[in-house]
């Protein structure tokens, strides 16, 4: 899963970044474009199950001291250069800051609504600031759509349907409107999916606050209902970096806050791109994989490898609470807690899975 975070330049992306990386892999300097390469980040996603099952596989095998390795999913968030006015036309290198947008699935935007006499400040307001991002990405758009060719003579009738579509998505784009809030039917998304169309994506958004409107987040959040914000302290929450994770947790305590922005931020994308992840536990690895919600059993095995796929027989089933409630796979065997389940089972996010495979 590739998030990409935008925003005008100075929106604190750079120390969200930081933040969620847990170190200081972004300049985050106090001046624009201080991101000109986009930094990438394969970030774990935090899973306590994954501990749990690990110590549950050491003690089955009578070595409690020497866990399997634990492997999380990951999220490969990239850090984009800020945008500003005029982007689409090259302004602050726009164009080569738009295409790297364009290679992620989520667009995070970092909308800045802290004061900071230090930091320049390149936008208005939040919603101004936004608007600037928002329009850059439709003119892009747009820009993308003028360079379709109408087709002529006898056309073939998904020629003919791609055409209609794009008219009608350019249309939507001129009256203000993105991609993703233009009606089309299945069909015509599929079509238009073909164009890579950055505002089709979806979007989050992460407002940046200053560590003294942390007691207003309720109030901040209402505000801007629609956008249905992350409301988080970029600034704040890098400099936990350095706290070992006692101090950090009691930080978090002094500061009514219960997760950390990473831990927020990276639930509320897999909610937006409608991702799940199911468990293995072996002696080799305890590890958590990411898929789509809805996957068979057949798919999410040949997501482990596709030689599982090709050569699928079964998959062992229990739930990450029977698994754990009884010890392990032995246990939850003998009390019946473990399903058999074919090719065309839909693989649920508390499964605890061990795939049967074929020679």
């Amino acid at each position: 899963m590739r998030v990409g975070i935008v925003g005008l330049p100075n929106a604190g992306k750079s120390t969200l970044f930081n933040a969620l990386l847990q170190k200081q892999q972004a300049l985050a300097a106090s001046y624009p474009f201080a991101t000109i390469e986009p930094n990438v980040g394969i970030v774990p996603v935090p899973d306590q199950r994954l501990m749990r099952l690990a110590e549950i596989v050491a003690k089955g095998n009578s070595n409690e001291e020497n866990l399997p390795p634990i492997v999380p999913s990951v999220v490969e968030f990239y850090d984009i250069a800020g945008l500003v006015a005029g982007a689409h036309k090259g302004e602050g290198l726009g164009n080569k800051f738009l295409s790297h947008i364009r290679e992620v699935e989520l667009i995070v935007h970092v909308i800045r609504y802290f004061e900071d006499g230090n930091v320049v400040k390149t936008g208005k307001s939040p919603r101004d600031d936004f608007e600037t991002v928002k329009t850059e990405l439709i003119l892009k758009d747009l820009e993308t759509l003028d360079k379709q060719q109408e087709p002529k003579g006898k056309a073939e009738k998904e020629d003919k349907l791609r055409w209609e579509a794009i008219v009608k998505v350019k249309t939507g784009l001129e009256e203000g409107l993105q991609a993703s809030e233009i009606i089309l039917t299945e069909e015509e998304k599929e079509l238009i999916a073909q164009l890579f169309l950055l505002t089709a994506k979806p979007a989050m958004f992460v407002l940046n606050v200053g560590e003294h409107d942390l007691n207003k987040i309720s109030q901040i959040e209402k505000e801007h209902s629609n956008w249905k914000p992350l409301v988080i302290c970029a600034k704040l929450e890098s400099e936990l970096v350095d706290f070992s994770e006692t101090e950090r947790r009691e930080y978090f305590a002094d500061n009514n806050l219960s997760e950390t922005g990473l831990d927020r931020l990276v639930g509320m994308a897999f909610e937006q791109l409608g991702l799940i992840s199911f468990l293995t536990a072996g002696e080799k690895e305890v590890r958590s994989w990411t898929i789509l919600k809805g996957t068979s059993a057949v798919n999410a095995a040949g997501v482990i490898h596709t030689d599982f796929e090709k050569h699928f027989i079964s998959a062992q089933v229990a739930s990450f609470a029977d698994f754990v409630r009884v010890g392990g796979w032995t246990e939850a065997k003998k009390l019946g807690l473990v399903r058999t389940e074919g090719r065309e089972y839909v693989v649920r996010p508390d499964d605890v899975i061990e795939f049967m495979i074929g020679r």
